[in-house]
């Protein structure tokens, strides 16, 4: 089994609900890339995965989760001088409107 032949950073973001936004501080431009657990591991294996994000030009950035499930955040330095410092901070998604019901 190989493994990507670049530098990066993950973080494993565990459950996190749709609408969770994840907001990433970098030192340089890198790539932020956000994947799914069954994603990642096809990361770790060199293998063709999907992913949201892309080259953050600037920090911090964020990066709202698409769909309830297990994540992982990878800072990378593909096709970049080096790989960034980073951290990332989850910030809570927006709380679901109150119902009101009318009363009869």
């Amino acid at each position: 089994m190989s493994k990507p032949t670049f530098r990066f950073t993950h973080y494993d973001l565990k459950e996190q609900r749709a609408g969770a936004i994840i907001e990433v501080t970098l030192s340089a431009v890198n790539n932020v890339r956000l994947m799914t657990a069954p994603n990642f591991q096809r990361f770790k294996e060199t293998l063709d995965f999907k992913w949201v994000g892309g080259v953050a030009k600037k920090s911090p950035i964020k990066v709202t989760i698409p769909e309830s499930a297990h994540w992982h955040l990878i800072v990378d330095m593909e096709g970049h001088h080096g790989l960034a410092e980073s951290s990332v901070k989850m910030i809570a998604p927006p709380a679901a409107a109150p119902r009101i019901n009318k009363a009869s």
